[in-house]
Formats: structure tokens, C-alpha cells, sequence
């Protein structure tokens, strides 16, 4: 087995937790003018152009955009949950669409409920991906109780099969492939994805590459041009973005 990609059998109540501790942040944003608005070039819009990042995100919005907006979420914290609604659609349309802001999500994945869902998020690509994240946000209850209806016995042995079969398992268990199938993702699509373990091992290092780089400890957390914010809320934000001169 790989090691790299062994997850120990956890309390399945573990899993099950709402989001991480919140960490101690940083104040990071600047303040400054504001800034001006940046068309998109003819016939694009910057709320469908999205690209994946070096560091392993997605970023809608204009690539140079002078004011950049992380999010380090994870799909089974429910306060990432409660952002996503509050703040999508505002996001994009008011800040993202001007070509002022961009919006990167980074996985930040807490445990392997979570892992199974950000493999598939990822899993049609870069256009879809923000839409199905959100989706998956939005499936968190009938996870959550697909989860318990597992019981400790049949998670812990899931957790324990072969690398390459694991997170099918686990995405056939709590009814996930059948989930994204109906957005897109075809069922044989969706195996071929959770089968490949260097997906798996990316997302996970990529989380250990977060805390190392910016101490990130709960989710969500944001970055604002790199400094983190202090504050989750979507008032908080909203509002750095606007001191930043996205106003």
C-alpha cells in the first residue's frame, strides 16, 4: 500500500465535523484607491475564464488582476458551505465579471469524506469546476447522512482497501458518482478519477504545502494578494475587498 496515500480509519464522527478549529489570522489587506474596471476581450466574459494554478486551485477572472482573492475551503466544512451561498454569486457577478478581482479556490482537504467530493469537483476540468463545488457544498447534508448510514465497521474498511479503489468505495457509499453524474460527470468518468491516486496524493500535499506556506489551520480561509485575512465572514471580506479598491 502506499504510504504516501494511507489515510488511518478515523472516528467516523470525525469526519463528520462541521469545518476546523479557526486559526489565529493575520490583518493582510492594503488599502487604496480604487481601481478601475477591466473589460474582458471581445466576446469572453472574465466570469468563464477560469485556469488551474500553480499552487493546485482554480482562479476565475482576469489573470492580471490587480486584486486577488484565495479561498482555501474544504467540501465538509459547513461554514464554507454557508460562504458559498452567501457570497458566490456576488463574487463573481460584482467583483470577478469588472476584471478587478480574481477568485482562486484551493482545496484544503480535512479528511476523507472531503477528498472523495474535491476528486470529483475537479474531475470535468476547469470550466465546471466552480459550479461543482458549489453543487457539492450543497450536498453536504445528504453526504453527511449517507456517511452515518455507513457505521464505523464499513467506513474503517473502506479506508482500508487498495489505493486505487478506495475513494470509489467510499464515492459509491455516500452515492457521490451518481451525484455528479447528473451534472455532467459520466459515471466512468468519475471512477477513472477517484482511481488515480497521484489526484489524490496532489490534493493532499497540496493541503500540507497550505499549512506549511501560510499557516492555514480551519476553513475557510482567504487570502487577499497573498496576505491572509482576518475574518471568514462574507461582511469581512466584502469589505477588504473594498479597502483593497475594489469599490
Amino acid at each position: 500500500m502506499s504510504k504516501s496515500l494511507y489515510i488511518a480509519p478515523m472516528a467516523l464522527a470525525l469526519a463528520l465535523t462541521g469545518c476546523s478549529g479557526a486559526a489565529e489570522t493575520e490583518a493582510g489587506a492594503t488599502s487604496g484607491d480604487a481601481v478601475e474596471t477591466v473589460a474582458a476581450p471581445e466576446g469572453q466574459k472574465w466570469s468563464t475564464t477560469v485556469a488551474q494554478t500553480d499552487a493546485g486551485g482554480y482562479v476565475m477572472g482576469n489573470p492580471d488582476a490587480p486584486i486577488k482573492l484565495v479561498e482555501y475551503m474544504s467540501i465538509t466544512c459547513s461554514h464554507c458551505a454557508t460562504f458559498g451561498e452567501e457570497a458566490f454569486n456576488t463574487i463573481r457577478d460584482d467583483y470577478v465579471e469588472s476584471g478587478r478581482v480574481s477568485f482562486e479556490i484551493r482545496n484544503f482537504v480535512r479528511d476523507p469524506l472531503d477528498l472523495t467530493a474535491a476528486i470529483l469537483s475537479r474531475c470535468g476540468g476547469e470550466g465546471p469546476f466552480f459550479a461543482l463545488t458549489k453543487q457539492a457544498l450543497n450536498n453536504q447534508g445528504p453526504m453527511f447522512e449517507k456517511a452515518q448510514g455507513m457505521g464505523e465497521a464499513t467506513y474503517s474498511s473502506v479506508l482500508q482497501s487498495e489505493p486505487n479503489i478506495r475513494f470509489v468505495r467510499l464515492a459509491e457509499q455516500l452515492d457521490l458518482i451518481s451525484y455528479f453524474q447528473q451534472r455532467g460527470v459520466s459515471a466512468d468518468q468519475a471512477k477513472a478519477c477517484l482511481s488515480d491516486t497521484a489526484v489524490a496524493e496532489k490534493l493532499m500535499a497540496d493541503t500540507q504545502t497550505a499549512i506549511k506556506d501560510f499557516d492555514i489551520q480551519g476553513t475557510p480561509t482567504f487570502l487577499l494578494n497573498g496576505q491572509k485575512i482576518d475574518g471568514t465572514s462574507w461582511n469581512m471580506v466584502e469589505t477588504k475587498l473594498k479597502e483593497a479598491g475594489a469599490r
